[in-house]
């Protein structure tokens, strides 16, 4: 706070008092409203951990359609975006969550990705197989369900039903290790690869090298031991279908419409997901239901730090070593970016 003095227009002297907010004041103001956030998201945590409700961080259950006084259940399992950590996590605990609940008496599983990392993908075929064991599951496609989102689907066994929306693109049945060849860049700048190793083929796919011929055959037939499993899945997981047919038809990598999908077998009919819902229903003979969707609450940190992380920079030479992992992939697409996830992905309430 300071004062100055000054006159009047009678001539009389007059105070002037002005406040100046302290830098301390206001860090103070601050964290106060930090902590204030904290502790109102503790004190909610505890709330629904007390009324049985899930907590941040794992899986919960919203409220979509249908009566919200029934016990019987529909439950909605999203697959959304690019099939890799930490949303694979996420999803297996999804299908763990319907299996365990006595009243979920049917699945939709909502997909909505290009696919993924082949692993990834097997986990969550593997883990919907269990479940369709149990419980039925139908598909609903979305804008795309391709390659590892088409393998996923096939969890769901001959007993399941397959639909796609009008406009969905879905195949992409193949398997792919995204390379680039900086040769040529290599000699224009005079940049070469002079690594040591100890083996023919430990720096196997490295872009400043030509692949080899005996490289080419190694690497061969590790994308043909994923490319029959996924012939193989796709043919024991459509009826009419055998590997032969799926090899020559429908594993040449190409994306196809909803309408060639339907003609070829891969997919059984064209629904919107409320459409599907409603199949789902009657099929399982439920006069009253209570359709549900299971999701993820974001937990403080990433509430608090999700768009900043966003924005950050990633680390050069993480990004590099990164880049180099040689990757099998159930992807649509020739140049996949695995980068920093959006917080919107994989079933997270937003």
């Amino acid at each position: 706070m300071s004062t100055a003095s000054s006159k009047s227009d009678d001539g009389n002297p007059q105070s002037i008092v002005v406040h100046v907010q302290s830098p301390g004041i206001l860090r103070s103001c601050l964290m106060r409203i930090v902590f204030a956030a904290l502790a109102i998201s503790v004190l909610t945590n505890f709330f629904l951990l007390g009324t049985g409700e899930s907590i941040e961080g794992k899986s919960q259950e919203t409220f979509v359609s249908g009566d919200k006084s029934a016990d019987v259940k529909i439950a909605i399992i999203p697959i959304v975006g690019t099939i890799m950590p930490p949303f694979t996590e996420r999803v297996l605990a999804m299908i763990k969550h319907a299996s365990e609940d006595d009243d979920v008496k049917g699945v939709i599983l909502s997909i909505d990705s290009p696919g993924g990392l082949v692993a990834d993908s097997h986990q969550m075929y593997h883990r919907l197989k269990l479940l369709a064991a149990k419980k039925p599951i139908y598909v609903s496609m979305k804008r795309i369900c391709a390659s590892g989102g088409v393998y996923a689907a096939m969890g769901i066994g001959e007993s399941g039903k397959i639909f796609a929306e009008p406009t969905t693109w879905t195949g992409s049945i193949g398997v792919i290790i995204p390379r680039y060849d900086f040769t040529g860049l290599g000699e224009k700048f005079g940049v070469a690869s002079d690594s040591l190793t100890t083996g023919e083929f430990k720096d196997s796919l490295n872009p400043l090298k030509p692949v080899t011929d005996r490289e080419r055959e190694v690497w061969g037939e590790i994308l043909e031991d994923s490319f029959a499993r996924f012939v193989k899945i796709v043919a024991e997981g459509r009826k009419g279908l055998d590997e032969e047919t799926v090899r020559t038809r429908l594993a040449t990598g190409q994306i196809f419409t909803a309408d060639q999908a339907v003609a070829n077998g891969l997919i059984d009919d064209i629904k919107f997901q409320d459409e599907v819902i409603e199949i789902l229903q009657k099929d399982l003979a439920l006069t009253k239901v209570r359709v549900i969707k299971y999701g993820f609450i974001p937990t403080t940190l990433e509430l608090l730090l999700g768009s900043a992380q966003a924005r950050q920079p990633q680390d050069p030479l993480k990004t590099l070593f990164d880049n180099n992992v040689p990757r099998a992939m159930y992807y649509f697409g020739w140049g996949p970016g695995l980068g920093q996830p959006r917080l919107g992905d994989a079933g997270l309430l937003h």
